[in-house]
């Protein structure tokens, strides 16, 4: 007689009323855990209040340290004059060195006119090779800050208002030994006797020293999370999940603890989690944890910031396991006979069932068939031989499935005829090369490229003819561009060229004068010679727009301009008025 799953199951359940003797101890447990969980979520909250006044006051310190500096005369004078002071920036060089001195966690302190684009007048860096040595930088070395908004913003503000910038990874030049760390400037305006915004200070801070401030004190086996007001991680146990968005990723706080979604959202001040935390080798797993808001005033962008603490479980509730032992030692009688029929169902049922959960996983996860109890004859075997047809079933239509959606996407980014990018993809290109040029500051050129006579070969030898025309000249724009360049198609006989991270700005004409050349080129089809020519027009940016639309219409115009001087030529766009 063939025993089923339905046999072992009735056996299994014959031996429960054995265990009915726990209940009353396992309750006492979970209250037991229920009562130390609270007790943390007290003590993290209460903890976490107290973090977010330190962090207010380390940063209220900061701002008090620029206003210092803004209030003395001597920082009104040296903004205010034309001409180098050397008595007075030398002097104002000592109190920022003071300063810097007593402040180990100040990357730089600038002292920046409004004037000459934001000329700094007074710069002490920190060596980047010896953290506790600083710096003077000379006049030659000294450079103009005003398109940045820790200037020109906080020349907007009144006396003693302070500017905080974004948390972020600091990519300025000549930032010394805050290039690539966590940093946040602290800007505070210099007026003179007028009440006039002649200058500002500001203070680059090492956000990795304040963060290090933070985390004293705390509790044991306590992790900190910091956050901007979108959610970004900038501080997390797991330090390869914090600025991840500087690198074009995204890690949220909301994710990781969905209970946090109403803090970024604006709806509360302060949020209790019990969750999973899904970190990498920091106490992943089930923790107790405390996240509130902390107001900023006078940011750029982010008007508060997200700051959470939180524990293990296992760690708040390691007291209940004594209550948990003496639970055991009371019913170990009947656990014995408990253990027995375990083992029994354990190498009938249990054992292939998790065979089957594990091949499951892999499936889902992976997409791998894994061996299966296919050789039983009960209703386990059934379920496995019916699970693996449809593991083939289901990778089979995955990969008819996948190749479809690659071809699909391939087709809706680029253009059918020649394979270069469509528009789409082009401005995609365009946004992400736009961003890195701000980053950078190196400009970027766009090449508006339109065909000349190309009707006039559709209208002589067909449309077959003006397609080997178009796939020609898109390999020869191709060839004659470097591997980080986008040569696209944006219809009919249009192409547009993205040269990225231009070095030197007399190169790009010289780009367009080779393209001419090869363009005009004869192209053999079907014993016809067929020639073309092309009118280019040029924008770069930032001289000719701040946004894709505005460099692709200025390109556009250049390019009629191009044409209308008599074809086969090029047109720089020109710098219209404000």
């Amino acid at each position: 007689m063939r025993r089923g799953i339905t046999f072992y199951l009735m056996l299994l359940l014959a031996v429960f009323g054995v265990l009915s003797s726990t209940l009353a101890g396992y309750a006492s447990y979970l209250k037991s855990r229920e009562l130390l969980v609270r007790a943390a979520e007290n003590e993290l909250t209460g903890a976490n209040q107290a973090l977010g006044r330190k962090l207010s006051v380390a940063l209220g310190e900061i701002a008090r340290d620029a206003r210092m500096i803004a209030r003395h005369p001597l920082a009104a004078t040296i903004c205010s004059s034309t001409r180098p002071v050397a008595a007075a920036e030398g002097a104002m060089a000592d109190i920022v060195t003071a300063t810097l001195s007593v402040h180990p966690e100040y990357f730089q302190i600038r002292v920046i006119e409004a004037d000459r684009h934001g000329l700094e007048r007074v710069r002490i860096d920190r060596i980047e090779s010896e953290k506790n040595a600083l710096q003077r930088v000379q006049e030659a070395d000294l450079q103009e800050k005003g398109h940045f908004p820790y200037v020109f913003r906080t020349l907007k503000l009144g006396r003693d208002e302070v500017y905080l910038s974004r948390i972020l990874i600091n990519h300025e030049r000549g930032a010394h030994a805050a290039l690539g760390q966590p940093t946040i400037q602290v800007a505070t305006p210099v007026i003179d006797g007028g009440e006039n915004a002649v200058g500002v200070v500001v203070i680059n801070v090492d956000l990795n020293s304040l963060f290090n401030l933070l985390k004293t004190d705390l509790p044991a086996q306590t992790s900190l999370y910091l956050a901007n007001r979108w959610g970004d991680f900038l501080l997390h146990p797991d330090p390869g999940r914090a600025f991840v968005f500087d690198v074009g990723g995204r890690e949220l706080v909301q994710d990781e603890f969905p209970a946090t979604a109403t803090l970024v959202n604006g709806d509360g001040e302060k949020v209790i989690v019990r969750g999973s935390d899904r970190g990498r080798g920091h106490g992943a797993g089930r923790v107790v944890g405390s996240f509130q808001r902390v107001p900023l005033d006078r940011s750029d962008g982010e008007s508060f910031l997200l700051l959470g603490l939180s524990k293990p479980t296992a760690v708040v509730t390691a007291e209940a396991d004594t209550l948990a032992w003496t639970t055991l030692y009371i019913v170990i009688g009947a656990s014995v006979l408990a253990l027995v029929t375990a083992i029994g169902v354990a190498s009938t049922v249990t054992h292939p069932l998790r065979q089957m959960a594990r091949a499951v996983r892999r499936f889902s996860r992976r997409r791998e068939i894994t061996q299966l109890p296919t050789g039983r004859y009960d209703e386990i075997g059934v379920l496995a031989r019916n699970f693996h047809d449809m593991q083939l079933q289901i990778q089979s239509q995955m990969k008819e499935l996948h190749a479809r959606h690659e071809e699909l996407e391939h087709l809706a980014r680029h253009d059918p005829l020649t394979g270069l990018p469509n528009r789409m993809m082009f401005f995609e290109r365009l946004e992400q090369s736009l961003a890195r040029s701000r980053r950078s500051g190196l400009p970027l050129a766009l090449l508006y490229v339109d065909l000349d006579r190309f009707k006039e070969v559709n209208d002589t030898c067909g449309h077959s003819a003006g397609d080997a025309v178009l796939k020609a000249t898109s390999l020869r724009l191709l060839r004659n561009v470097r591997e980080i360049d986008t040569v696209a198609r944006l219809g009919g006989d249009e192409f547009v060229i993205l040269i990225d991270s231009v070095m030197e700005l007399d190169h790009v004409p010289q780009i367009a004068e080779k393209l001419l050349t090869t363009v005009v080129e004869p192209i053999e089809f079907e014993g016809h010679r067929l020639t073309i020519e092309a009118s280019i027009g040029i924008s770069v940016f930032p001289t000719h727009g701040q946004s894709a639309n505005d460099l692709l219409v200025r390109a556009d115009r250049a390019m009629y301009r191009a044409k209308s001087a008599g074809r086969n030529n090029y047109s720089l766009s020109e710098v219209e008025p404000e």
